[in-house]
């Protein structure tokens, strides 16, 4: 088998768990859910599921990558009986599973800032929008986008996914922060800000059930939790590492990240998205696209602005892809003597031919991320947890202090929040999930059929 690598820096493997966690996650899934979800109600839930439940449950991914070293399904089975690498089974299933349409969406995004670059969708953003997203162009376009996942991850750790994060984390924050100013100056942006800073008390408590598993799993999906992402980045760290202060450090940047996000597009989409109505199909899936490409082709420098926008979707899109294609990779490097680059290679290929419905009908896409959001991650989390939680048990808290010298108390807290809030939180996630996806009329499962 091929030697194992690791991060040549602490700031390294920070700066990757980081940019996994802003991505998409970030520039398209949250204003997507927000939009969708009650607005600032839909906030509300998210910011507390992230600290609540996210935060610890990413500690405790972090604990089973450095104790073992290993990838995600080797990790379970060293540390615990046979049955349990079905939950590290699960969770590079559930990673390999949403890359395969979030490749789809990193070809939008390729499309856009073609599409920028020429002006092309400012006659008609809507009719632009249903010609990029399915078809032939939307299979190509998601193959182009994998290619290059696919190129970062066969360099390998240090000199792929430790370099290219290292400038793409930095660019993404510098430019959000940068349009987010911007956006602060059009007139009108109020409106955008009060849909998503000012939440109705009536909204939370009447939408709760619908709301809560689209909250927690968006506090899932970026962190990147319940894909095994985490337990394979924290297998290259060094026991010296402060996994709390890291994860405190992922957590905060990515929740940072993705305010930012909701100031920039929610006021372009209250304003200058001309109108756009966020609650339809074209303002779900499709909203961070028709609006502000509406926005962009109504104000002076539109293309330009385009560009940057979408370039940052593209930066943080690609830092997310890395990571979810490096989850597969890794056990394979663990377990084959094949070269990373050719596994890269015929792994890519499977995810293209999975991804090929996304590409070819939106509809598919939904179905793909409904699955992911009300089924998989909470499930794949729970296993996780109950794991960490009630079987390692101290032997989990140790590593987590290791390296964290002085937290002792923190250690104690964080067990038994694992235990108890992270596993009652997902347990209540997952059976709300679960009813909406099965069991209420017109089930999102039974859709495309």
């Amino acid at each position: 088998m091929a030697q194992r690598e690791t991060w040549a820096t602490r700031v390294g493997f920070v700066l990757a768990a980081i940019g996994s966690a802003v991505g998409l996650g970030n520039l398209w899934q949250f204003p997507f859910k927000t939009a969708t979800n009650g607005g600032a109600a839909f906030v509300v839930f998210y910011l507390a599921a992230v600290f609540l439940i996210g935060f610890p449950a990413m500690l405790s991914e972090f604990v089973l990558g450095r104790r073992t070293k290993r990838n995600a399904i080797d990790a379970f089975g060293r540390l615990g009986s046979g049955p349990w690498r079905v939950a590290g089974a699960l969770a590079v299933v559930t990673g390999f599973w949403i890359l395969s349409y979030y490749n789809v969406v990193g070809g939008w995004v390729l499309r856009y800032i073609l599409g920028s670059v020429n002006g092309a969708y400012f006659a008609n953003p809507g009719e632009y929008f249903a010609a990029v997203s399915a078809g032939p162009g939307a299979v190509v376009a998601q193959a182009v986008f994998l290619a290059i996942v696919v190129g970062i991850v066969a360099l390998g750790i240090e000199d792929g996914i430790e370099k290219a994060t290292k400038v793409m984390v930095p660019s993404i924050v510098i430019l959000m922060v940068a349009l987010a100013i911007w956006v602060a100056t059009l007139p009108g942006s109020g409106e955008g800000y009060a849909f998503f800073l000012s939440p109705d008390l009536s909204t939370m408590i009447e939408n709760a059930g619908t709301i809560i598993p689209f909250a927690v799993g968006q506090a899932f999906f970026t962190l990147s939790l319940g894909m095994a992402i985490m337990i394979t980045y924290s297998s290259y760290v060094g026991r010296d590492d402060n996994l709390i202060l890291d994860g405190g450090s992922v957590v905060v940047t990515n929740t940072l990240v993705g305010i930012l996000a909701g100031l920039v597009v929610f006021p372009i989409l209250l304003t200058i998205g001309a109108g756009a109505d966020i609650t339809t199909e074209t303002g779900g899936a499709g909203a961070l696209f028709v609006a502000t490409a509406a926005g962009f082709g109504s104000i002076p420098f539109g293309r330009l602005f385009g560009v940057v926008f979408f370039g940052v979707v593209f930066i943080a899109a690609l830092s997310s892809a890395i990571s979810l294609l490096e989850v597969t990779v890794s056990y394979a490097n663990d377990n084959y003597d094949v070269p990373r680059p050719a596994l890269s290679v015929a792994i890519g290929v499977a995810l293209f031919l999975l991804g090929v419905p996304s590409a070819w009908n939106t509809g598919w896409l939904t179905w793909f991320d409904n699955i992911a959001y009300q089924l998989l991650l909470p499930l794949s989390v729970l296993l996780t947890v109950l794991f960490v939680g009630w079987v390692l048990g101290r032997e989990a808290v140790d590593e987590l202090l290791s390296g964290a010298e002085g937290y002792a108390t923190f250690g104690t807290v964080w067990i038994w929040t694992i235990r108890l809030v992270v596993v009652g939180g997902v347990l209540l996630t997952l059976g709300l999930g679960i009813n909406e996806l099965f069991l209420v009329e017109d089930a999102a499962f039974f859709a495309p059929f």
